[in-house]
């Protein structure tokens, strides 16, 4: 079990920023961490609320279709409400979303791991995405750097993820920002049949 100093999500907070003038500004307390766009709409980066669970839902079924999986995506509403806003307990899971205008264009989905080596907590961030008409808008960079300043602030070690090698627009951009590929590792992975026959034995 995670001790309470690395198991709560981040303070909400909200950020303005204009990525065609390169200027920010930021609207928090020390331990705030969402952002707000302006440019000719207003985009916001912020901790997403139980009300933004459908969109989320939708934004990881256009994720599923990009990546060639359409029909793959077994989660409910309930399933995420469940994880990111339990009734009882801490969270499992987090959220950061993008919004322009009121509208979720992209989400950020994550939660706590750790490393014995380092011997403390860092950020799995299980899925990014941002639509269509919404990339290059700096809206994807801006999700990254959030949960970035998460780790910073927080004393976490690291921040990772996972993507598809076909995927290269999003293996160049991930190297834009100096993130490193982890070659030598090969992930494992017991679900369905196996992972059910193993823990009945």
């Amino acid at each position: 079990m995670l001790t309470p100093w690395c198991s709560g999500p981040p303070h909400p907070g909200r950020v303005t920023w204009s990525p065609a003038a390169g200027r920010r500004r930021v609207d928090r307390d020390r331990t705030a961490y969402p952002r707000r766009v302006t440019t000719r709409h207003t985009a916001t980066i912020r901790p997403a609320t139980p009300d933004d669970v459908p969109a989320i839902l939708r934004l990881v079924h256009e994720l599923a279709a990009y990546e060639k999986e359409p029909d793959a995506v077994e989660a409910t509403p309930e399933g995420f409400l469940a994880c990111l806003f339990p009734a009882d307990g801490a969270p499992t899971a987090w959220a950061h979303v993008a919004e322009v205008d009121g509208d979720v264009v992209g989400m950020a989905v994550w939660y706590l791991t750790f490393s014995t080596w380092l011997g403390r907590p860092g950020i799995w961030l299980e899925d990014l995405y941002v639509t269509p008409e919404q990339r290059g808008s700096g809206l994807g960079k801006e999700l990254l750097a959030t949960l970035a300043r998460i780790c910073v602030e927080r004393g976490y070690g690291r921040l990772e993820w996972w993507v598809l090698r076909w995927n290269t627009p999003s293996i160049g951009f991930y190297e834009g920002l100096g993130a490193q590929a982890q070659d030598e590792w090969s992930v494992y992975r017991l679900d369905g049949t196996a992972l059910e026959g193993l823990g009945r034995a």
